[in-house]
């Protein structure tokens, strides 16, 4: 499978629009994929459009597809030599160990960070384009990216772990993202 390169140029017709906060997509739990035939092209549009949005994970009901399908590439922001772009379809965390906080933000609640605690370690169960099972462990930046898309895939957002104090102090923020797709102001919980 081929995937544009993040610094090339892109075309529109190859990008898809980031669904923002608000919409119901984002809240409803994905169905398993079953039909594995478009998913080459869907992944293609999908790394060009995390690429062009300047993100590092990206799950497909964020671009309107209500299937359990994620990408991600943390290269962009990792300086390490073993870093790749990782492909996973019918995921599902199944062992977790640790935890850590570290800040978050997504391309659906643009403008918006906090930290949050995750576990630090996951054992994933996921299938690959050929279909082909696979179980493996992540630690670090593609652990977290992992679980952050998992959870858009579960209905669930990153803001939703905010205790209500800061719930409060964004809501006038993401309810300007619901109704024009951004915060008239950015902030970092």
């Amino acid at each position: 499978m081929t995937v544009k390169m993040k610094n090339q140029k892109i075309e529109a017709k190859e990008l898809l629009p980031i669904i923002k906060y608000g919409d119901p997509i984002l809240r409803k739990k994905v169905s398993n994929i079953v039909d594995f035939t478009h998913l080459p092209q869907m992944v293609t549009k999908m790394f060009n459009t995390m690429y062009e949005e300047s993100g590092i994970g990206l799950a497909a009901n964020q671009v309107g597809w209500s299937v359990n399908l994620l990408i991600l590439d943390t290269s962009t922001i990792e300086e390490e030599d073993n870093c790749e772009a990782y492909i996973f379809v019918n995921s599902k965390i199944t062992n977790t160990k640790g935890t850590v906080i570290l800040e978050e933000g997504c391309l659906s609640v643009p403008d918006i960070r906090a930290e949050i605690e995750r576990p630090a370690t996951i054992k994933l169960q996921y299938q690959d384009l050929d279909q082909n099972f696979h179980e493996r462990t992540f630690t670090g930046l593609v652990s977290r990216v992992i679980q952050h898309e998992l959870d858009h895939l579960q209905g669930k957002l990153f803001v939703d772990y905010l205790p209500p104090a800061k719930r409060f102090l964004i809501n006038k923020r993401l309810m300007e993202i619901s109704k024009y797709g951004r915060p008239s102001t950015g902030i970092i919980l």
